[in-house]
């Protein structure tokens, strides 16, 4: 029985050692940023320029396809993404593309693309900066 016992809490310890967690919600570590939105004309000139409040921002957790959160920035264009486990992550959010904004004409109906920074967490209560992200917008 003691055998048993001990095949068993040996066979345990080794699962619980191995299993390694992947990046995604769960910890204690916190990636925060800004989004800085600039507002351009048709010959991408710079109009002006702000913090893009209440702008989505996405996360995808390690080498998923898909985000795993969304979270809106401050007023500030502020945002955090909280409780992240050590791994890489990739934070975007919306712009409108220079091409159609170059047009012509201008296209309020095209497609958005994705502007990404990629962030890595190394330590466990660690929080990353990601920097600014800019998008356009006209």
């Amino acid at each position: 029985m003691n055998k048993i016992f001990l095949i068993l809490s040996v066979t345990l310890l080794i699962v619980a050692v191995s299993c390694k967690k992947q990046a995604g919600e769960g910890g204690q570590a916190t990636i925060k940023g800004k989004i800085w939105e600039r507002k351009v004309g048709a010959l991408m000139n710079t109009i002006a320029q702000y913090p893009a409040p209440e702008k989505a921002v996405y996360i995808i957790y390690g080498d998923d396809a898909t985000y795993g959160n969304k979270i809106q920035t401050e007023p500030d264009g502020t945002y955090e993404f909280k409780y992240l486990r050590k791994g890489s992550y990739k934070i975007y959010a919306y712009s409108l593309d220079s091409v159609t904004i170059l047009g012509p004409p201008q296209n309020a109906n095209a497609p958005k693309i994705g502007v990404s920074k990629t962030v890595e967490i190394t330590g466990r209560k660690q929080t990353v900066d990601a920097g600014t992200i800019v998008v356009l917008n006209y």
